[in-house]
């Protein structure tokens, strides 16, 4: 049940943002659509009640809780970041806004981007550590949480990932080809 819950959520991700996109952009009601855009959240609060209520029922602690946990994490993380994104090529593609900006590609602007990236995937990761624990915690030690603990040091991976590649562009910066 958790597993189709997230695949819901996900769908409903996309179909709220599509929604609400549509309802600013091309039926010209930008309130409407920012209150469409604003329920996306209540997805991954349904998905947090229905988990805890899972394991809360005894149901033994395994990967889909702690898929849940990241998928909501990365969610926090990395949702806003998604909306703005989708926002700008909306905006470009069907009501004649300018078009999206697109990364730097040379230099310390470059690594600065990638920080701002590293930095969404950070807190992405490190919120999904943080409801993994407190799944651990709701739990107790009447379960064995040994699948969300794993799903902790892949997030730590993540993290580590890319502070890794932020770093890389920091200490090593691309140089724009010469006449560029």
């Amino acid at each position: 049940m958790i597993v189709v819950l997230i695949v819901l959520c996900e769908v409903g991700f996309w179909v709220l943002l599509a929604a609400g996109l549509a309802l600013r952009y091309l039926a010209r009601r930008p309130r409407l659509g920012a209150a469409v855009l604003l329920c996306e959240p209540l997805l991954e609060v349904v998905l947090l009640v229905v988990t805890a209520v899972d394991l809360r029922n005894g149901a033994e602690p395994d990967w889909k809780h702690g898929l849940a946990a990241v998928y909501i994490g990365f969610t926090v993380g990395l949702g806003h970041s998604a909306i703005r994104w989708a926002d700008a090529r909306f905006a470009h593609r069907f009501a004649g806004g300018p078009p999206p900006v697109k990364p730097p590609k040379y230099g310390m602007a470059r690594a600065a981007h990638e920080w701002r990236t590293a930095a969404r995937w950070c807190v992405a990761a490190v919120t999904a550590v943080a409801l993994l624990q407190a799944a651990i915690w709701y739990v107790g030690d009447d379960g064995d949480t040994g699948s969300l603990e794993m799903w902790q040091q892949k997030m730590l991976w993540v993290i580590g990932i890319n502070l890794i590649i932020a770093g890389g562009y920091t200490l090593f910066p691309k140089q724009a080809p010469e006449g560029v």
